[in-house]
């Protein structure tokens, strides 16, 4: 049946009427995961409303793959599961419900053809995250979603041990479901600040603390990393210890890579994870593609004690096989300058850190160098060793880790296990993966099982005649003021 409400947009007052609210549904949240909650909730003919704090939806999605929006990613089902480390089991009911194929398949149904590049990242055609979002407005306008835009809610309203409404900035609205998709607390500029955390702790949900995860690292050598600002490494291998630097141990880097969504043997402390591919240095510190990967992993492990990292510039080569080739150059080029021997080993703005590094005096031949300096030399490509001192701030972050506590949390509904009537989607909850289009996909299957939930509920035979009996009741409670505890202080440890 063809479904003919209109689809309200801006930040006008909704049409809906302040009584009543035994069909209603208010989505929080106009993020990947709340816009696809609403159209699914709407879809299974629930009446809904969308609020959204800020003057547009989908402000995180249009910055999401660097504007490109990395929307899933084609990686076997295990594999996909490996990335969320221990929320991976949470999803098995969601994705069973809607997953990679049912996304591609709903984003073709309004226009927007996919590809599949390196890594098994999906992206659209175009290289538009506009153009996911405008999919988005149109099935929200298809389902008769009404969204109301610039009106951040600022508390949930209970009514004995169930959800009775919201309250906004400027409104209260009735609703006998209410899904909570607010989002992380990265990125605050397009809205994520945090605020699904303040409500559902209100209503007696245990937050995780929140961590920033996909976050470059600052280090304590500033002055070496301020040297190398601009070097991007490819190709190199990352340890990260529970170690300072100077107590790491190369011996102790494990033969093949480790870290969560790799598979095969769990790293062995004191090593917390290794990795191969790209990474940088910045003015702070290290960053790119390994170092965020890797990144919470040494944040959960700097609340426990000092945290040192291993680069390997050369592995390809072993211990031994670098120092045969490096006295080979030395015997094959013996007039030739130290420095110059560098320069064919390392990027043109690692020389004069390493010329520092090694104690070496950069005009001394070749044959003159010691079996000594040879080998401190090779120790350094083999294991650059820098301390890390903490990671970059939350905003600096693209997901957050930490959040609503998952056993408190129906994984079949998304429905809270605390408060009937309320359901969770989105980063909001204790759920985060690797870069590759994971947490997207987490956004939206969540999203879609969320706005079935509530829907069912909504919907189910008693509802009506629940809504009458609370209308004879008093003493609404409210919630949505709590203080913000459960968020972890930049710095600490």
């Amino acid at each position: 049946m063809t479904n003919t409400r209109k689809a309200e947009q801006g930040p006008g007052r909704a049409t809906f009427p302040h009584g009543g609210g035994e069909r209603r549904i208010v989505v929080i949240g106009a993020g990947a995961a709340g816009m696809m909650a609403a159209g699914r909730a709407a879809e299974r003919g629930a009446e809904v409303l969308l609020c959204e704090k800020m003057e547009h939806p989908g402000k995180k999605l249009l910055v999401s793959g660097k504007t490109r929006c990395n929307l899933t990613n084609a990686r076997e089902l295990d594999g996909f599961m490996g990335m969320y480390g221990p929320g991976g089991p949470f999803l098995h009911a969601a994705f069973r419900r809607f997953f990679r194929e049912d996304l591609l398949a709903f984003l073709e149904r309004y226009g927007v053809e996919t590809k599949t590049e390196r890594g098994g990242r999906i992206f659209p055609v175009s290289d538009r995250a506009e153009d996911v979002l405008t999919a988005f407005r149109a099935y929200l306008k298809e389902q008769g979603v009404r969204l109301r835009t610039g009106s951040p809610v600022t508390a949930i309203r209970t009514e004995a041990g169930r959800v009775s409404g919201v309250q906004t900035s400027r409104d209260l609205y009735p609703a006998a479901a209410v899904i909570l998709a607010t989002g992380g607390a990265t990125w605050p500029a397009t809205g994520s600040t945090g605020d699904g955390y303040r409500l559902a702790a209100a209503l007696g949900h245990r937050i995780v603390p929140l961590r920033p995860a996909l976050v470059p690292l600052a280090v304590r050598e500033i002055s070496l990393a301020r040297s190398l600002q601009g070097v991007s490494l490819r190709n190199v291998r990352l340890t990260a210890f529970r170690d300072p630097a100077d107590g790491i141990d190369p011996g102790r880097i494990p033969e093949n890579e480790c870290g969560r969504g790799i598979g095969g043997r769990q790293p062995r402390p004191p090593v917390i994870e290794s990795r191969m591919g790209e990474m940088m240095f910045t003015h702070f510190g290290i960053g790119g593609p390994i170092v965020l990967l890797m990144s919470l992993a040494v944040v959960d492990a700097l609340a426990a004690g000092p945290v040192g990292v291993s680069i390997d510039l050369k592995p390809a080569l072993t211990p031994v096989q670098l120092r045969e080739r490096l006295q080979r150059d030395f015997d094959r080029h013996g007039r030739r300058q130290f420095r110059r021997h560098l320069e064919g080993l390392l990027p043109a703005k690692m020389v004069a850190p390493f010329l520092a590094l090694t104690d070496i005096p950069a005009d001394k031949p070749g044959h003159q160098i010691t079996a000594s300096e040879r080998d401190r030399l090779a120790g350094l490509l083999k294991s650059l060793r820098i301390n890390v001192k903490a990671p970059l701030p939350m905003a600096s972050a693209i997901v957050t880790a930490g959040g609503i506590a998952l056993e408190e949390v129906d994984p079949r509904t998304m429905a809270s296990r605390k408060v009937s009537g309320l359901f969770f989607c989105g980063e909001v909850l204790d759920i985060d993966a690797d870069t590759g289009g994971y947490n997207l996909q987490a956004a939206f299957s969540t999203g879609y099982l969320a706005g079935e939930g509530a829907a069912d509920v909504v919907l189910s035979p008693d509802a009506s005649a629940r809504e009458g009996h609370d209308r004879e009741r008093t003493g609404i409670e409210v919630a949505g003021q709590e203080p913000e505890t459960f968020l972890r202080r930049e710095g600490a440890s």
